[in-house]
């Protein structure tokens, strides 16, 4: 039996954060393209969701994830194409308007963090004018080059705003240990926010650790580290499908790194009063959706 390492018990006057879901568009999956117990006519509907995280001390508002734009003729056209013909998506509510049903605008918010690239998490960035971005390292590879000096890139060279945006480099010795997680960075210094390396579903890949109360709550905000619960229990594998080039391929750039960040996952699930959202948790947003844990409420704490 796998022994996980307690998460960072609360200290006297423990600092934490407030976390609120954001409507961020929605998709039609292709659930075979997942998990490989999924038959291969069933779709369902799942949200791109993001979230707002709000540092209780300081004020500082963070949104996780930007959902997908509601421009969405201003996609490049590969990107166009996969959103119509495969996943169907639509947009309802953008992450501004969400963000706007509670009295805040995007020039309210302080910082953005991506967990990753994909254009189902990168909303509009151009619009949060006075943010900071936050992405992962290795983010940068894929810029090298964009679309459209690449034009067969999904990446945008414009993406990320110039001057305004940090790599973090989850090498340095800022980066450490904690529960099941090898790499994290704690962004406030005082236990409340832990920025997560989850490698493999795409470079850069970064999930969020917010302790929610002063007494240990804990929410893992994990991307697109899986996109279907069933992974995580244990009821199927990381789907294969035909490449475009033959051969097999998967959703994840690196399959045994999505492998195990999916295990650490699985791992924190074992300790307490830890809540785990996906960005595509069909489960979670059905059961929620009309719930105030959505943004102007909060998501309550275990």
């Amino acid at each position: 039996m796998t022994i996980v390492p307690p998460l960072p018990p609360p200290g006297n006057n423990q600092p934490y954060c407030d976390v609120s879901a954001l409507e961020g568009g929605l998709l039609h999956m292709p659930c075979c393209l997942f998990v490989s117990t999924a038959p291969e006519d069933e779709k369902r509907v799942v949200p791109s969701l993001s979230f707002l995280v709000t540092h209780r001390n300081s004020g500082t508002r963070i949104v996780f994830d930007l959902g997908i734009r509601s421009d969405i003729q201003n996609y490049p056209e590969f990107t166009r194409k996969r959103l119509s013909e495969v996943f169907n998506a639509g947009v309802p509510c953008d992450v501004p308007t969400a963000l706007a049903k509670g009295g805040l605008s995007v020039e309210d918010i302080t910082h953005v963090c991506l967990s990753h690239c994909h254009w189902d998490h990168t909303g509009n960035p151009a619009l949060f004018t006075k943010a900071k971005f936050l992405v992962g390292g290795d983010a940068r590879t894929l810029f090298e080059p964009g679309y459209p000096e690449d034009p067969k890139s999904i990446f945008p060279s414009d993406l990320l705003p110039k001057g305004r945006t940090e790599f973090l480099d989850v090498t340095t010795g800022a980066w450490k240990p904690i529960g099941p997680f090898p790499r994290t960075f704690d962004y406030f210094g005082d236990g409340s926010l832990y920025l997560v390396d989850a490698p493999g579903h795409l470079a850069g890949h970064m999930n969020f650790l917010v302790r929610t109360s002063p007494d240990g709550g804990w929410i893992y905000l994990a991307g697109d580290a899986a996109h279907d619960w069933r992974l995580i229990r244990g009821e199927g594998e990381i789907a294969m499908y035909p490449a475009d080039g033959g051969g097999l391929t998967c959703i994840h750039q690196d399959k045994e790194q999505a492998k195990a960040t999916i295990k650490r996952i699985t791992d924190v699930l074992t300790l307490p009063r830890v809540r785990v959202i996906l960005a595509h948790d069909g489960e979670w947003y059905h059961k929620n959706k009309d719930s105030d844990a959505f943004w102007p409420g909060k998501i309550r704490s275990l």
